[in-house]
C-alpha cells in the first residue's frame, strides 16, 4: 500500500540508529516514490534534522509539505512515532503554514550574504569582549547601544528553542509577530526583549566590528565577522508542516507556557 492513498509520498530518515530502524520498518510496511517524485516527505529524527530537510526543500526551491516523526530527542516539531495507520494519519494530517526569516548580512570586509532561517537568527559575540549593537527597526534605531553576548530574532515556530533558553517569550503560531531577544545584555540592564509586527524589518550593526567581532546564524549557517545583519520574514517561502490532528503544532506552542 501506499503512505497516502491520494499523494505520493517520499521517506527520509536522519543517520541515527532509531531512524534508521523506523526507516526500515516503514518501508516493508508501505510502499514510497524517490523525494523527486513526491507531493508530500514523511521525516524520521529530531527536530534538526526536520530543519535540515526545510532548508533542502528551499535550496530546492521544491516546498513539499512534510510530516514528521519523532526518533530524536526533543522532537518539538515531530508527531509521535508509530509504525501502523500511517495513511490514516496523513490523511487527516493538519496543515500549518510557517514563513522563514530572511538574513541579509554584510561582513566587515564587504562580503554579502543572503540566507533564510526557519527558528531564528542570532548574532553572538566571538571573543571574550562583548557585543555593541545598535538596533533598528523600520529604520527607526530603538536601542542606540545594546551591550551583551548577542541578540537573535525568532519566528514563533522557533521562540520555543534557542529563543526560550534566552529567556525570550513563547509565541502561538498565527500571532503575526517574531520575537527580539538579549542574549546575556549587560545594557540596558533592564531590557529583555521585544515583540515586533513580523511585517517591519529589523537591522542590527555592529558598533565596533573589528574590536569586538561578532558572528551572525540563520539556523545552522554562520557568517563571521558581521558588520550589519537585516532580518525580515520572507513569506514568498512558505514552508508547510504536518501535524497530527490531535497533538498540532498551535496547540503545543500554546501549552508549552505552561510548563515548568
Amino acid at each position: 500500500m501506499t503512505a497516502n492513498a491520494d499523494k505520493r509520498t517520499a521517506l527520509l530518515a536522519s543517520p541515527a540508529e532509531a531512524a534508521q530502524a523506523a526507516e526500515a520498518m516503514l518501508r516493508e510496511a508501505y510502499d514510497f516514490v524517490p523525494v523527486e517524485e513526491a507531493e508530500q516527505i514523511v521525516a524520521l529524527g529530531g527536530d534538526g534534522f526536520l530543519l535540515q530537510t526545510l532548508h533542502e526543500m528551499l535550496d530546492r526551491q521544491r516546498l513539499l509539505p512534510i510530516f514528521g516523526m519523532n526518533r530524536g530527542t526533543v522532537g518539538f516539531l515531530m508527531n509521535e512515532w508509530r509504525l501502523d495507520g500511517l495513511a490514516e494519519r496523513l490523511d487527516r494530517a493538519r496543515a500549518f503554514q510557517v514563513a522563514p526569516l530572511r538574513m541579509e548580512a554584510e561582513t566587515v570586509g564587504g562580503e554579502r550574504v543572503s540566507h533564510p532561517a526557519i527558528n531564528e537568527v542570532s548574532l553572538l559575540r566571538e571573543t571574550r569582549q562583548t557585543a555593541w549593537v545598535e538596533v533598528s527597526v523600520n529604520g527607526r534605531v530603538v536601542l542606540p547601544q545594546l551591550i551583551c553576548d548577542g541578540v537573535l530574532v525568532a519566528t514563533p515556530a522557533g521562540s520555543t528553542a534557542y529563543n526560550l533558553s534566552a529567556q525570550g517569550p513563547i509565541l502561538p503560531l498565527g500571532s503575526n509577530l517574531v520575537a527580539l531577544t538579549p542574549i546575556s545584555p549587560f545594557r540596558p540592564r533592564r531590557w529583555r526583549g521585544a515583540l515586533i509586527p513580523d511585517e517591519l524589518s529589523v537591522l542590527l550593526r555592529v558598533l565596533d566590528p573589528v574590536k569586538r567581532p561578532v558572528s551572525a546564524v540563520a539556523d545552522q549557517l554562520e557568517v563571521r565577522e558581521v558588520a550589519t545583519v537585516r532580518v525580515s520574514v520572507d513569506r514568498s517561502l512558505a514552508l508547510t508542516l504536518l501535524f497530527d490532528a490531535e497533538h498540532a503544532l498551535d496547540e503545543r506552542i500554546t501549552m508549552e507556557q505552561f510548563t515548568a
